[in-house]
């Protein structure tokens, strides 16, 4: 299950960030790690600081895009200090979160997403996760360093994974209720995107209406067989419009 649990830095600056990481991961047994556009890796100072988590970035993994980091999993879950404008569904602590993981990742790849040092996730970025969860802190000198945070969502993660394995037996999800992947999520979404422009729905360019819908199916958490419903009512609707 917790092999099952990703890892992702995007466009980490200092390379001894990536080791500390990487050490925190190891330290609550998470070894998936994905890299999207390192200032630099490999590198001595990741290594250093890895200490003896060097196996973890002997098999990270470097991606162009965040998008190619997450496509494939089922719930990604972006790491924000800041409030944002998008209505994803947001966890105010961090435990709330990791028991949502660990069912996510009995059936599938998950990914919890770590920002730049200064800046964070942008808001395109933000976009690619399905919710968002905060650390809460001091409100007046709430920052923490990027490996900090991998600690304590890590930490998180493995407790409620232990929490959830102490009787040694666990609920499985039926496979119908698997949840979707985000590249199955994206295609659909550009689907009814495609449908509301075509059918004359969406007529202000900059209007908010595809965000959303967006949010709202995120809310919804639909599973596969239900996402592949929807897709073929989008089809059956689509056949009836006039062609262009």
């Amino acid at each position: 299950m917790l092999s099952n649990i990703r890892i992702v830095l995007v466009q980490t600056f200092h390379p001894g960030n990536i080791g500390a990481a990487a050490r925190a991961m190891k330290t609550m047994g998470l070894t998936n790690l994905v890299l999207v556009n390192p200032r630099t890796f490999p590198d001595d100072e990741a290594t250093r600081l890895a200490a003896g988590a060097t196996d973890v970035l002997e098999n990270a993994r470097c991606v162009s895009s965040l998008e190619d980091a997450v496509h494939d999993c089922v719930q990604v879950v972006g790491a924000s200090a800041r409030l944002r404008s998008l209505p994803l569904p947001h966890f105010d602590e961090p435990d709330d979160m990791a028991r949502q993981v660990i069912e996510s990742a009995t059936q599938a790849p998950v990914a919890l997403v770590f920002g730049r040092e200064r800046s964070g996730l942008t808001n395109n970025e933000i976009r690619c996760c399905t919710h968002q969860v905060s650390i809460p802190a001091n409100p007046e000198y709430g920052i923490l360093n990027l490996s900090q945070a991998v600690q304590i969502l890590a930490y998180e993660v493995h407790r409620a994974w232990r929490k959830r394995d102490e009787s040694g037996f666990a609920y499985q999800r039926p496979l119908e209720a698997t949840p979707p992947s985000r590249e199955q999520l994206v295609y659909f979404q550009e689907h009814l995107g495609h449908l509301m422009q075509q059918s004359g729905f969406l007529t202000q360019p900059h209007a908010r209406t595809e965000e959303q819908l967006q949010a709202l199916f995120a809310r919804a958490q639909p599973s596969r067989k239900e996402l592949s419903l929807l897709r073929g009512l989008l089809s059956a609707f689509e056949s009836h419009l006039p062609k262009h």
